[in-house]
């Protein structure tokens, strides 16, 4: 242990107190951590503005500094000056750290570098190698990207699998009479049998919000062709109008959605986000790129079976890994793409056709007929979801890499300059 009783880390990641997936993890992750009496964290908390740039000292373990970005070598050059911290934890993509990888040298003058990493996709990125030889812990918060990293046998001494996470006291399973209580109010009393679907995501590109309208039309037709009938009902929790989406209003109207679709648009807290889980029958993921996918880890954690597809994280949360059942329906992919950039220069996006969503929902409506299978399959969903994503697990885990990177970085003796 320190002199002072406690690793000091500085954390560069998502403000632990925004809503985004990343500061919701990080946040969970630091509470966790600062129960254990032996870590203490300073962070710069990164958005693309923030309202306030005032620190935020959410006690004497968790201080906070908002700034634009992730950084910058000067920032980092200062704090490593005058905070001296055990250990830097980095939680984004690699390529807002370009510049960080680029003076590690100078970083491990004074201390290790651990990361939360995730990669969407395959093939392996050997274009991410520098990224990797400069980090001394390799986090994976997917399996896939473990599995993938792992199979290349380049970074074995330096790589785990520690998954995302939530806290059971925020996404739980509500009572019968709470549950059909919720639903009157926020449905009405007539939609208290209707079949209900949720889709929580950012309206954009990568998360398919047009194609999700699309498969619910081709679902309500099988539903009228087969059941005699459309009643169900799909939220949507987004923004309609986000510029980095379509116009989901006006596509709802298109396609004759507009009694089938409720949009949320408001930002709810978590005991609100909680309750539309809870009314509903399953929630959905088509996203053709998707590290993880927290919005339907959080509907298992209620009991809310998931229809999603086999890609990135998605993969371990539908498939059950233990014996390959399903914890709703899982969508094999029909289609890959390799795409890319100057900076990415090659990943696969994975689809699944409209049709086969559509007939991967219906599979699931015709699961849940039946109140017996409904409830099995309820609570089966909740509890894999409370046993392999468990977020004390996830902070011990984390608690023992971190200490770990530490203790392995102090006993080095020689340092060895390489080139890659």
């Amino acid at each position: 242990m320190p002199v002072n009783g406690k690793y000091k880390v500085l954390v560069l990641s998502d403000h632990a107190l925004s809503t985004s997936g990343v500061g919701t993890q990080t946040r969970w992750l630091l509470e966790g951590l600062i129960k254990k009496n032996k870590w203490t964290f300073r962070q710069f908390g990164a958005a693309l503005k923030h309202q306030d740039y005032r620190t935020v000292v959410v006690n004497d373990d968790l201080i906070i500094k908002p700034i634009d970005g992730f950084g910058n070598p000067d920032l980092i050059r200062v704090t490593l000056a005058t905070e001296k911290p055990d250990l830097i934890f980095i939680f984004t993509d690699p390529r807002f750290f370009t510049w960080l990888f680029e003076i590690e040298d100078e970083i491990h003058q004074m201390c290790p570098i651990v990361w939360w990493h995730v990669w969407d996709n395959k093939p392996y990125p050997e274009f991410n190698d520098n990224f990797y030889y400069a980090t001394d812990k390799i986090n994976c918060h997917s399996h896939m990207t473990y599995t993938m990293l792992k199979e290349s046998g380049k970074h074995n001494k330096r790589l785990n699998f520690i998954p995302h996470a939530l806290p059971s006291v925020f996404f739980k399973q509500l009572e019968k009479n709470e549950i059909v209580k919720h639903k009157k109010d926020l449905l009405s009393k007539e939609k208290l049998d209707t079949f209900v679907g949720i889709w929580v995501n950012r309206n954009a590109k990568r998360k398919r919000p047009n194609d999700i309208l699309v498969s619910w039309k081709h679902f309500l037709d099988i539903l009228q062709e087969e059941e005699g009938h459309k009643d169900a009902l799909l939220i949507m929790h987004t923004e309609p109008l986000d510029n980095e989406g379509p116009q989901l209003f006006a596509v709802a109207e298109m396609l004759g959605l507009s009694d089938h679709v409720v949009f949320s648009r408001d930002r709810l807290d978590f005991e609100k986000m909680n309750v539309l889980y809870n009314i509903s029958d399953f929630c959905i993921n088509i996203s053709y790129a998707e590290g993880f996918g927290l919005s339907t880890l959080e509907s298992m954690m209620t009991g809310t079976p998931i229809v999603a597809t086999k890609t990135g994280g998605l993969t371990r949360q539908v498939v059950d890994h233990r014996d390959g059942s399903e914890n709703g329906v899982a969508l094999d992919v029909d289609l890959q793409t390799l795409v890319g950039s100057q900076t990415v220069p090659y990943i696969y996006e994975d689809y699944v056709s409209n049709e086969n969503v559509a007939r991967g929902i219906k599979k699931l409506y015709d699961k849940t007929k039946n109140t017996e299978d409904k409830e099995t399959l309820s609570k089966k969903v909740k509890k894999y979801a409370h046993t392999q994503f468990d977020l004390q697990k996830t902070i011990d885990l984390w608690d023992v890499s971190m200490t770990e990177a530490i203790q392995e970085f102090k006993n080095r003796k020689n340092w060895v300059t390489e080139t890659y």
